[in-house]
C-alpha cells in the first residue's frame, strides 16, 4: 500500500509542475543574418506580425528597435485537456486514498470536483499580452547581411522561421 501511495503522491506532484507549466514564458531570442535589403525584411516583418495580430507599441530610431505586442488567446482545447488530465489523477488519487482508509462512502470521489480548477488556471495565466521586439543591423564583417535579431514567444519564432520567404542563416538562439 505504501508503495503505491508514493507513487501516487510523485504522480500528483508531477501532474501539479505540468499544468503550472501550461501558462510558462518561453521567450526566446533568435538572431538572424538575411541577405536580403533592410527595407524588404522591415516591410515583411511589418505585415508579418500585422497579420498576426501584433501592434506597434514603440520604435526606437536609435537603435533601430521595433517592439510590438498582441493578446494570446488559450487554447480551449488544452483548457479541456487539462482539465480531464487533472480528473484522471484525482480520480487515481481517490482510488488509492479509498484503499488506504477503507469507508463505506465514497468521499474522496469528492475530489473531482477539483478537476476544473486546472483549466481555469490554465485559462486565467495563458491569456495574456506577448511581447515581440526585432532590431535590424548590418554586418559587422565584410557581408552585406542584414542581421535581425528577434525576441519572441518560442512558438511564435518557430512560425516565422517556416514561412521566412527571404534566404538566411540562423546565428545563434539564446
Amino acid at each position: 500500500m505504501i508503495s503505491i501511495l508514493s507513487l501516487t503522491i510523485l504522480l500528483m506532484i508531477g501532474l501539479f509542475f505540468f499544468i503550472r507549466g501550461s501558462i510558462k514564458d518561453r521567450t526566446e531570442i533568435v538572431t538572424i543574418a538575411c541577405q536580403d535589403n533592410e527595407d524588404n525584411i522591415l516591410s515583411y516583418l511589418r505585415d508579418y506580425f500585422q497579420t498576426r495580430s501584433y501592434r506597434v507599441k514603440a520604435i526606437d530610431t536609435e537603435t533601430n528597435k521595433v517592439t510590438l505586442e498582441g493578446e494570446v488567446l488559450p487554447s480551449v482545447f488544452l483548457a479541456f485537456f487539462l482539465t480531464v488530465l487533472a480528473g484522471c489523477g484525482l480520480f487515481c488519487c481517490a482510488l488509492v486514498l479509498s484503499m488506504i482508509f477503507t469507508t463505506d462512502s465514497n468521499i474522496f470521489l469528492g475530489l473531482l470536483i477539483l478537476a476544473p480548477l486546472a483549466g481555469f488556471f490554465y485559462w486565467k495565466g495563458a491569456n495574456r499580452v506577448e511581447k515581440v521586439a526585432f532590431r535590424l543591423d548590418k554586418n559587422t564583417q565584410e557581408s552585406s547581411d542584414t542581421v535581425i535579431t528577434i525576441q519572441a514567444h518560442r512558438d511564435e519564432l518557430i512560425q516565422l522561421q517556416n514561412t521566412f520567404p527571404f534566404t538566411y542563416s540562423v546565428k545563434e538562439t539564446v
